[in-house]
């Protein structure tokens, strides 16, 4: 089978342990930074959807404040973001490059997307449920809870799922300024070195891995779906 290997994939074989290395940097980026965007883009889309015009919390000022912000950081282009970023990742994270200086520009630029699919989610959700929940006096919290969130799981996982696909690339994509990972991998060996063999390689991985991501994301929905 190694032989097989060498003879298919000799580059990727020569840099094994950079290859291997390139896969848990990638992983280790989108963990963490999915995990932070997850928490602060679910935060941004209830608060985007109960204080808009007409919801149970509105406030127009804030509303607004939190709309163009949001619209803002969606429009700048990732690349241009990456380096806009990086002395608030030098502040927080101590440095702008590897992998710890890439949590910072991949948080900013998955934020905002995620956030509009959360609000999105949110604004599926039938207003009737809303009105029953305030018509038998439900505090603001426990429509958000027990209405919104609960009754928009399925709705959120697709969203999660599209976002997180969205974040793998961004991670690819922050390999070209340093940040490591398969990214960082295929520019430096498939490109650079003009290693066929480390492109396709890389290719197939990423593949793999959204495939991944949609079959959770697929069982989640249909789980949670009724």
């Amino acid at each position: 089978m190694q032989d097989l290997l060498h003879s298919l994939i000799p580059n990727v074989m020569a840099k094994l342990p950079d290859f291997w290395e390139a896969i848990g940097d990638t992983l280790l980026m989108a963990v963490w930074s999915g995990a932070i965007s997850f928490v602060l883009g679910l935060a941004l889309g209830v608060l985007l959807t109960v204080t808009k015009p007409g919801a149970i919390l509105e406030n127009r000022v804030a509303y607004q404040i939190l709309d163009k912000l949001v619209s803002l950081f969606r429009s700048i282009p990732f690349i241009i973001l990456l380096t806009w970023v990086m002395p608030i990742s030098r502040t927080i994270m101590g440095t702008a490059i590897y992998v710890q200086g890439a949590i910072v520009p991949l948080v900013f630029g998955t934020v905002p997307f995620f956030t509009r699919q959360v609000e999105s989610a949110l604004a599926e959700l039938d207003p009737g449920l809303v009105e029953a929940a305030l018509s038998m006096g439900s505090s603001p919290a426990e429509i958000i809870f027990r209405v919104y969130l609960k009754e928009s799981i399925a709705a959120i996982a697709r969203g999660t799922t599209i976002t997180a696909i969205s974040l793998l690339n961004l991670t690819a994509m922050a390999g070209v300024v340093g940040a490591g990972g398969l990214g960082d991998f295929a520019i430096r060996y498939g490109h650079d070195r003009n290693m066929a063999d480390v492109t396709n390689v890389t290719v197939i991985v990423l593949v793999a891995i959204v495939c991944i991501i949609e079959f959770i994301g697929g069982s989640v929905v249909k789980k949670t779906t009724h």
